[in-house]
């Protein structure tokens, strides 16, 4: 069996461990799989963490240099559209479901009567819906032969659109770990780390923009503030929503206990999470929440608002965290106040996250994706024979 699989930028360090997990596998099993990269990167993600193509230990074809969004749309058809017709894969996993060029893509493979799948992260959550782009998903997703949901969540938004379950796959969403990475050892740093007999640190980690409902942190920071003197909010990342909130501290008069880290990456991100008290994930938008997925793999306990799609997963009322109904800051602010005494015993808590996110591994995420394309190629050469 020979398996194409696309993606859009190479940015996303996690695909590609996930991806180097399916190409040791695959060789393994004597299974050819080709990759493709779209693009570097893309306007929002370039200046959160370099491309470092160390992560990649698979071959891959990379399309297009620099970023997605510079690529002419005709030019991208052209070579992907090429590329797809030429390929000799007997499956083929597409990168999303909603630009035109998975579209040509996906008429060319039935041209060739070959199977293909789609990548979903989406959530009835994660934005509102619309006829029209509606009809369009109801399509294509059932056009697909198979889909590879990230979670739950995402199952349940393609069974929505009409997909039945025989045609979704549930693969877990894995983080991007230090190469040296062991769960024994992040323990040992979060006891080590981990803030005692001391004001709470919270801390976010992600892209400062609108989706992510920062302005709602704040508010309930100030709530926080005043409950527990001399808290700490550490805002890691960048984004085009920096200033303005910049301004909303300013003016709740929070400057004394917020602070503006800028991005941060590799061993200094993951110091972050060991001295956390929370990670705190307002967001309104967020198909499924990586972060999470790092945090608790360094023993630190979130709180996330519900509407992010790995809540049914991992979080764990009073063991791994808590979420919050998105929008309401008093119940957000109160969670926070309860991080503190909910999570004294650090050494149980750390044990509780580890424990939870264990399953999340590349190499699981990998071998949900290898046997799910599988199963879809038996499936349509038993329906061609």
């Amino acid at each position: 069996m020979k398996i194409a699989i696309w993606h859009n930028i190479m940015w996303s360090r996690y695909k590609a461990v996930v991806f180097s997990s399916i190409h040791r596998q695959a060789q393994a099993e004597n299974i050819a799989v080709n990759f493709y990269q779209i693009a570097e990167t893309d306007a929002n993600r370039a200046g959160l963490s370099p491309i470092d193509q160390s992560w990649h230990q698979y071959p891959f074809k990379l399309l297009f240099k620099g970023a997605s969004s510079e690529i002419p749309a005709l030019k991208l058809l052209w070579r992907a559209g090429l590329l797809t017709w030429r390929d000799p894969a007997d499956i083929v996993v597409l990168a999303g479901y909603e630009r035109p060029v998975v579209w040509l893509q996906a008429l060319i493979l039935s041209l060739k009567r070959r199977p293909f799948a789609l990548f979903c992260d989406s959530t009835l959550y994660d934005q509102p819906q619309s006829f029209w782009k509606g009809v369009a998903k109801r399509i294509i997703f059932n056009w697909a032969d198979g889909i590879f949901c990230y979670g739950v969540r995402a199952m349940e938004y393609v069974s929505y659109y009409g997909v039945p379950s025989s045609k979704s796959f549930v693969r877990c969403q894995a983080a991007a770990l230090p190469k040296d990475y062991s769960a024994e050892t992040a323990f040992e740093r979060r006891i080590e780390k981990a803030p005692r007999n001391a004001p709470p640190r919270y801390l976010y980690v992600g892209r400062l923009s609108p989706e992510k409902s920062l302005d709602h942190l704040l508010l309930a920071f100030k709530q926080v503030a005043a409950s527990i003197p001399g808290a700490q909010l550490n805002l890691v990342g960048k984004g085009p929503a920096e200033q303005e909130l910049r301004n909303l501290v300013a003016q709740l008069g929070i400057q004394h206990g917020v602070t503006f880290a800028g991005p941060k990456f590799d061993s200094d991100l993951f110091d972050e999470y060991c001295k956390a008290s929370c990670l705190v994930l307002p967001s309104y938008s967020e198909p499924w929440g990586l972060v999470v997925n790092e945090a608790m793999s360094f023993g630190c306990p979130v709180v996330v608002s519900y509407r992010c799609g790995c809540v049914p997963e991992l979080i764990a009322d009073r063991k791994t965290g808590f979420s919050f109904e998105w929008g309401e800051v008093n119940q957000l602010a109160e969670k926070m106040i309860a991080v503190p005494n909910s999570f004294s015993d650090i050494a149980a808590t750390a044990r509780a996250c580890l424990n939870q996110i264990a399953p999340f591994s590349p190499d699981n995420a990998a071998r949900s994706i290898l046997d799910g394309c599988k199963t879809i190629y038996n499936a349509a050469s038993s329906g061609a024979n």
